[in-house]
């Protein structure tokens, strides 16, 4: 999954330091010199993946019939309830639903959901 980024600076304190998702590699994109391509590590072995593309007026984030609507990340427990508060702090918008999911909206618009079961489950159910 790759995302795109309106300031590289704002996405890495969002998604680092607020989410605690590590940041592992930051590189030139090769399709347009002076661009970013960058990572985070959301767990479970999978990274998300981010583009800047400086110059270029993308405009804000628009849901699209048949686009991304959100993108769901599992984490543990302890870990949903420490974010919930962080995001709380930070005075960032958010909905909880079910008692397991915290869905909100990264600084570009992009809907974000943490959700509090361990990967292959949804409410305690095995989905995978």
């Amino acid at each position: 999954m790759a995302l795109v980024s309106s300031d590289v600076e704002r996405t890495i304190k969002f998604y680092h330091e607020l989410l605690e998702f590590p940041l592992t590699e930051i590189i030139e994109n090769r399709d347009y010199k002076g661009s970013s391509h960058f990572f985070f590590d959301i767990g479970n072995g999978n990274l998300l993946a981010f583009f800047d593309f400086p110059g270029l007026d993308l405009g804000p984030y628009q849901e699209v019939l048949g686009g991304l609507h959100h993108i769901a990340i599992s984490v543990d427990p302890a870990t949903w309830e420490r974010l919930r508060g962080k995001l709380e702090m930070a005075g960032v918008p958010h909905q909880i639903e079910s008692g397991a999911s915290i869905y909100f909206k990264d600084p570009d618009g992009a809907r974000l959901e943490l959700l509090a079961d361990h990967l292959g489950e949804m409410y305690g159910a095995r989905v995978l």
